[in-house]
């Protein structure tokens, strides 16, 4: 791995390691996208997502019938906006649960995690790609009384940036 693809992937790791809720998109059996908010159950990225998931749930179906998923994770405060791509399994594995469980999710899951209804989705990313800007407000303000002046929009302030894991 070059030195480029190491400083993406640790700006990925960056982004996406304080924001604790992420979308998943998976397709449904008719071949549409759904999407559903869920919180990433892990304390540093390593290529490899995990969440824990109720194994009832549509989206075990979902990626029995089709793996590929699309994972968004968004800051809009910080405006650090990560899309990652990748295949998604189901994981039953009580090991793994405990290893991952925190008293949050007690609310989806109230037995704790011992819970049978406790399954996990692992996302082994193929690919990411970041925009990581400024969130200033006098940076926007800048932005927008260009626009207005000029009839175009500002370059782009911040980074963005492709990975391939």
């Amino acid at each position: 791995m070059d030195k480029l693809d190491r400083a993406a992937k640790e700006k990925v790791r960056e982004l996406i390691k304080d924001t604790q809720f992420a979308m998943l998109a998976t397709r449904g059996p008719d071949g549409s996208l759904h999407a559903r908010p869920m919180a990433t159950s892990q304390v540093d990225f390593d290529g490899t997502l995990w969440f824990l998931t109720d194994a009832r749930s549509g989206k075990i179906e979902d990626l029995a019938d089709e793996p590929e998923v699309l994972v968004t994770y968004a800051d809009e405060a910080r405006q650090n906006y990560v899309s990652v791509t990748g295949q998604g399994t189901v994981v039953r594995d009580a090991g793994k649960v405990k290893e991952l469980w925190s008293e949050w999710a007690r609310v989806w899951f109230p037995e704790g995690p011992t819970d049978p209804n406790i399954a996990l989705i692992k996302v082994t990313v193929e690919s990411a790609e970041y925009w990581d800007s400024p969130s200033s407000t006098m940076l926007h303000i800048y932005g927008y009384a260009k626009a207005l002046a000029t009839g175009h929009r500002p370059e782009r302030p911040g980074d963005h940036g492709r990975v391939s894991y």
